[in-house]
């Protein structure tokens, strides 16, 4: 049944790549990308090689499972859970719509947490890379779970609220490592007699995204949609829906707002939101264009637990302080790379001819293996291929000419700034 639906999938990518592109290069061999199948970070988050079993029975399913279904969503699943790749539309419609309108992905499946206590702080920075400290009252983050060998175990958004505990989501795939890895260092807290809890959440997340958001969004809003900047936090009632917290955050590049909302009300929530013509609901499949249009990793291929913050270009995410105090896992390690250059960096890349996916060689000018691609997929924006991958930091440099090996042969392509579509995250003004 799933190759079914796969197979189904892949011939609606290739009709309108096709379409789009004039039938030229472009729409041959598209197919669903690896990416679609795994979990999808902040990553936003989601984005996984940790697969649940195939059976049915194993496979979670949001309270939007129905829902979805009825709105003839194509189910697949992925890091243990049943979700939409794309609906009635096409994946390619669907990132379009995003782009220029509005849409909604459910994104229940991202592993939800609250840190109390006096030493909460301490308690997540005890972790991550990032200065929690240094945050505003309800001001978010992107930051990193490090292991002691300077490797990334996830990436997550650690939100400083004004209720007296910190909001922490994490990625689905790495949901039980996170959770294991927070309980562990949450006994040794306590046993040393740190005052600090933690408490995971069974709220459902709703990501709603696109340049229309505030447009849809503000009608059913008490508070002032523009005076929440990106990467900051409010409670509010939501279309008369209490107890939701909304955070102008997304995995898109767009505008757009993350709403934890309780699961008795995510389907009203959601109904009420598509009841706006600029709405449509949007799959895991243009999530994942669309993230990697806006340059933004996806955990367990661009980044992993033998990746560096430094290789991965995210040394922005390790707080000066942080820095300095080298007090967070893998910071002997980290932080002398940041002035000594790595072996290897994370770049972006563009190519025109057949696709390029994940695991393609890269190659030098002279036909060298230089590096690897880990994300990539035709651009429904550009209409080429955009990719990022690791390569050796002497080519690392922007404009650099390279070479990727599609199908054994050579294609030119050239190391390109990311994003590769420009972002329009809302900053106040």
């Amino acid at each position: 049944m799933l190759r079914e639906l796969l197979d189904l999938v892949c011939k609606e990518y290739t009709m309108w790549a096709r379409i789009l592109s004039g039938g030229i290069g472009f729409g041959f061999g598209f197919r669903v990308p690896r990416e679609c199948l795994r979990g999808v970070g902040l990553g936003i988050a989601g984005r996984q090689e940790r697969h649940a079993s195939s059976s049915e029975a194993c496979t979670r399913k949001t309270a939007l499972f129905d829902f979805h279904r009825d709105q003839g969503g194509k189910m697949v699943e992925f890091a243990g859970w049943s979700m939409p790749v794309q609906y009635k539309d096409s994946h390619i419609h669907s990132h379009m719509h995003t782009r220029q309108h509005c849409s909604i992905f459910d994104v229940s499946h991202m592993l939800q947490s609250k840190v109390h206590g006096r030493d909460r702080v301490k308690f997540i920075e005890s972790m991550i890379v990032g200065d929690i400290a240094e945050l505003k009252d309800n001001q978010g983050t992107l930051t990193l779970f490090t292991n002691d060998k300077g490797g990334i175990n996830d990436d997550l958004i650690v939100t400083k609220t004004d209720q007296g505990y910190l909001y922490v989501v994490s990625n689905a795939g790495c949901a039980d490592k996170d959770s294991a890895n927070m309980k562990a260092r949450l006994a040794k807290f306590k046993a040393e007699g740190h005052d600090v809890e933690l408490e995971f959440l069974e709220e459902c997340l709703i990501a709603v995204q696109g340049p229309s958001m505030a447009k849809v969004l503000q009608p059913g809003l008490t508070d002032d949609l523009s005076k929440l900047a990106f990467m900051t936090s409010t409670l509010a009632t939501v279309f008369g829906i209490q107890g939701c917290r909304v955070t102008r955050c997304g995995y898109t590049g767009e505008d757009g707002v993350e709403i934890s909302v309780p699961k008795s009300g995510v389907v009203a929530l959601t109904e009420r939101l598509l009841a706006n013509s600029e709405v449509k609901l949007a799959g895991l499949g243009a999530r994942d264009s669309l993230r990697l249009e806006a340059g933004l990793c996806l955990y367990g291929n661009d980044i992993d637990e033998t990746t560096t913050p430094v290789e991965a270009t995210l040394v922005w995410t390790i707080g000066k302080r942080r820095r300095q105090a080298k007090d967070f896992p893998g910071a002997e390690i980290i932080v002398p790379q940041i002035k000594a250059k790595t072996m290897r960096k994370r770049v972006g890349l563009v190519s025109t001819g057949p696709p390029v996916r994940q695991h393609t060689p890269i190659l030098s000018p002279e036909g060298k293996v230089i590096g690897e691609v880990t994300s990539g997929c035709p651009s429904p924006c550009l209409k080429q291929n955009v990719a990022m991958g690791y390569v050796d930091v002497a080519y690392a440099k922007n404009g650099t000419p390279i070479q990727v090996e599609v199908r054994k042969k050579a294609v030119k392509a050239v190391v390109t700034k990311m994003p590769f579509v420009p972002t329009n995250y809302y900053s106040g003004h």
